[in-house]
């Protein structure tokens, strides 16, 4: 029988018991994260940007797709894509995404209710609608797949948390796999999103939430955690304060701290 990444992907999916989603960058990053340890590996938005020198929100379906290729041939885990609003208004235009994605080699994609375009929050009638459209395309497929629902306005300060609760449960009800409600104000209220579905819900491992251990997750039934640009972003400080050292002082002793080139060398190749 063919191999099935959704199958294996759907069933790391367990309330209570939560994988860690890593999110690579690029082909090595994947390669090591898997070697460490990883169960599945995502790609991530803002830090493919950076790879190709953009903010988050500027790149293309063409190119996500194809850098969700590089990662699936990197490894044999499962990988999820973070495709944004699905790279289109329209809910055909989200299907299609579903489709292509799978094509890819995916076993999973997010889906959010931020226009990419306009930064804008879609209407929640309209939100409901794209993910059943997404979920009626991934069930058409051959192979299983995992969608996740996200509600991102309580990020980006368009909404609130009774909105996003609302959200949820009409993605739920429009047939995602799984739920996500980036940032939350705390604990307490990522624990309701836990208690509006039956279905799995995915954490962010960011900002405060960094600070919670994965057996606080599994807690209050989180089922995967993510890490979206986090680690991308802990390299990069890197740079910026290894830059800053060698520009303003001349002092190069943050370049003492790199991993020792042998190791990584056997996390690539294995």
């Amino acid at each position: 029988m063919p191999h099935d990444p959704g199958s294996d992907f759907r069933a790391l999916h367990k309330p209570g018991d939560p994988f860690i989603l890593a999110n690579a960058w690029d082909a090595g990053s994947a390669k090591m994260l898997a070697a460490l340890g990883a169960q599945a590996i995502a790609t991530s938005s803002a830090a493919h940007a950076f790879t190709l020198g953009r903010p988050d929100g500027n790149v293309t379906r063409d190119e996500a797709l194809a850098h969700a290729a590089d990662l699936v041939a990197a490894t044999p885990l499962p990988v999820s894509g973070d495709f944004e609003d699905g790279f289109g208004e329209a809910p055909e235009t989200c299907a299609e995404t579903v489709r292509l994605a799978a094509e890819a080699g995916l076993a999973g994609i997010c889906i959010e209710d931020i226009s990419s375009d306009t930064g804008k929050t879609y209407p929640a009638d309209l939100s409901a609608e794209r993910i059943r459209a997404a979920a009626a395309a991934a069930r058409a497929l051959p192979k299983d797949f995992v969608l996740i629902a996200r509600a991102d306005g309580v990020l980006k300060g368009s909404y609130g948390m009774d909105e996003a609760l609302a959200r949820i449960r009409a993605f739920d009800a429009a047939g995602a796999d799984g739920l996500y409600v980036p940032m939350p104000p705390d604990m307490a209220a990522l624990a309701e999103v836990v208690k509006a579905t039956t279905k799995p819900v995915n954490a962010l491992a960011a900002g405060p939430f960094a600070k919670v251990s994965r057996a606080e997750f599994a807690a209050i039934g989180i089922a995967r955690i993510s890490l979206g640009s986090a680690l991308a972003r802990v390299t990069h400080r890197v740079i910026l304060d290894a830059a800053k050292a060698m520009f303003e002082a001349g002092d190069f002793t943050p370049l003492t701290q790199g991993a020792p080139g042998k190791k990584i060398d056997e996390l690539l190749t294995g």
